[in-house]
């Protein structure tokens, strides 16, 4: 596995690429790759970091896994590649997202819009094996993306974190909610979506009114 991770990144993450534990997952994910199917493609595995510069950063979304079905992931959590059919919690995020700010539902999926605008769309663990869910969980990944999350708390003011669910909200022990600004509410999944924890948290226009009060520009969660 080759680190293809944007520059400004590196700084901030070397030291972690450098630990033991990080070198043992890379030997772990390059034999996964070469005997296994897996996703996202080896060249997208970093893709959140490469679509949002860590100076760009306003944002960050926490996800789990990323999808293991044919030609879903593409390194973003919830999103999917281009012309492939919406999975069930990114289409209720979208649903709230068309309620939360009158936007049009979107034909694609893919949330590289939101990335390139400093959107953080961070899957706890940035790979999995085809058709095996959870598979690369607890192997090192969580380790490096909690890193992150910790570094990133740390070294910036004024993010907004965006925990759906109860495995993001444990990520925030690791924030420094007196400096950044955290909105919690239940998976947009449909198990939760249709107990009533997830549609009318408003977290878009939430989000934009924050990084507005603390003069930064607003992000445009228009996927058209």
């Amino acid at each position: 596995m080759n680190i293809l991770i944007d520059n400004s990144w590196k700084p901030h993450l070397q030291d972690e690429f450098d630990k033991s534990y990080f070198k043992d997952l890379v030997a772990f994910v390059k034999l996964e790759y070469e005997y296994h199917t897996c996703y996202p493609k080896g060249s997208q595995i970093f893709n959140a970091f490469n679509h949002c510069k860590f100076d760009d950063l306003k944002v960050v979304i926490i996800g789990q896994d990323p999808y293991h079905g044919y030609g879903q992931a593409n390194g973003l959590c919830f999103s999917v590649n281009d012309d492939i059919q919406h999975p069930p919690s990114l289409k209720n995020i979208l649903k709230e997202l068309q309620q939360d700010l009158n936007i049009t539902y979107p034909v694609s999926g893919n949330l590289e819009k939101w990335a390139d605008q400093g959107v953080l769309l961070l899957n706890a663990t940035l790979t999995v094996r085809a058709n095996e869910a959870g598979s690369h969980q607890n192997r090192g990944w969580e380790r490096f993306t909690d890193a992150v999350i910790q570094k990133i708390s740390d070294q910036k003011d004024n993010i907004v974190f965006l925990l759906w669910g109860g495995y993001a909200k444990k990520k925030k022990k690791l924030i420094n909610t007196k400096k950044h600004l955290v909105l919690e509410c239940g998976h947009p999944s449909p198990l939760s979506a249709n107990r009533g924890f997830w549609f009318g948290n408003n977290h878009f226009s939430k989000t934009n009114s924050r990084l507005l009060q603390v003069g930064l520009s607003a992000i445009e969660w228009s996927l058209k």
